[in-house]
């Protein structure tokens, strides 16, 4: 019997979008993809971060392996990361992992000259490469935030010293993934949830009193339901906001008025919310998803036609021998 595949033509929709954060629907596809996409984002779209650390003064109150751990947490703008070489598969550096094809070279000096503490941050990191640097968090289109804030300026703080305290050091960066360690995840949260269809019965509902609709309103965690003010009609104002804990169906339930409301979740519809941690920006990040993803379903296609011949070439031997 032969098997009948349905192809499907997923739809994504922008809800909101920003350089760290966005929002969108995916529809007309499974979970399967949508967990598949959320895994990518996560553990498989490269960035950069620092990977070795040579520390050649260190008179801080922290040690060499501190310093050298907060530094690999710090984001570094990753835009080329795409386009770099994994240090194990470059061939111009023999794996070496110190070339510009795939590796950045960071330098850091530090002391401290007064009796005042010297804040060492990642805006103290000098880069080899402009385009590989640590992400600036200021939103310079805030107007609550000035552009000559010291506290917003400063970058991620590395250490603290104090009078006559030296941090020398030379880092290394190099392109790697989320599944490798979690320094160069780009996302900082990945989150889909399923969109709900909301029914509310409203001939039951019309049975209930004004007192019984607030209260039966007020058992929802979050503001999913409110009442009309005009026709004191209970209404969904944000069916998003349910979270799924059935909370008001148990409460239709104990007074009695069971089928007062129906919630299933849409099985080919989800909410995506991404967070970015400021490596690439969350469009970019998607996009980058996207088209890894693409890639190994065309490393699995392409696994399936090199199994199906191997199979044809068995099949045509076993006849050439007389089997």
């Amino acid at each position: 019997m032969e098997s009948v595949s349905y192809q499907r033509f997923p739809k994504i929709k922008i809800r909101e979008m920003k350089d760290d954060y966005l929002k969108f629907e995916l529809r007309e596809t499974d979970a399967s993809v949508a967990n598949a996409l959320r895994r990518v984002m996560i553990a498989e779209v490269p960035t950069i971060a620092i990977d070795l650390v040579e520390i050649e003064v260190n008179s801080s109150v922290l040690n060499d392996e501190f310093i050298a751990h907060r530094l690999g947490l710090i984001p570094l703008t990753s835009e080329r990361a795409m386009e770099m070489r994994f240090s194990r598969d470059c061939d111009a550096c023999d794996g070496d992992g110190q070339c510009e094809y795939c590796s950045v070279e960071f330098h850091l000096r530090a002391k401290c000259v007064t009796d005042q503490t010297l804040d060492v941050t990642s805006k103290d990191l000098y880069s080899s490469d402009h385009a590989v640097i640590p992400v600036d968090f200021s939103d310079p289109s805030d107007p609550n935030e000035p552009s000559d804030n010291t506290e917003t300026q400063r970058g991620v703080i590395i250490v603290k010293l104090r009078r006559g305290q030296e941090l020398r050091l030379r880092a290394i960066a190099r392109k790697g993934i989320g599944k490798d360690h979690a320094k160069w995840s780009p996302a900082a949260t990945v989150t889909f949830m399923y969109e709900p269809e909301i029914h509310i019965n409203e001939d039951l509902m019309e049975t209930l009193t004004l007192e019984e609709k607030l209260s039966w309103i007020e058992s929802s965690p979050t503001r999913v339901f409110d009442i009309d003010k005009v026709t004191q009609q209970v209404v969904v104002v944000d069916p998003e906001a349910y979270t799924y804990d059935d909370e008001v169906i148990k409460k239709a339930e104990a007074m009695g008025k069971r089928g007062l409301i129906d919630i299933r979740a849409k099985e080919d519809s989800f909410i995506f919310t991404v967070e970015s941690t400021g490596a690439v920006k969350a469009s970019q990040l998607f996009l980058n998803a996207i088209e890894i993803l693409k890639q190994k379903l065309d490393a699995v296609r392409l696994s399936d036609d090199t199994v199906e011949a191997d199979d044809q070439f068995g099949e045509l031997g076993v006849h050439m021998r007389g089997g």
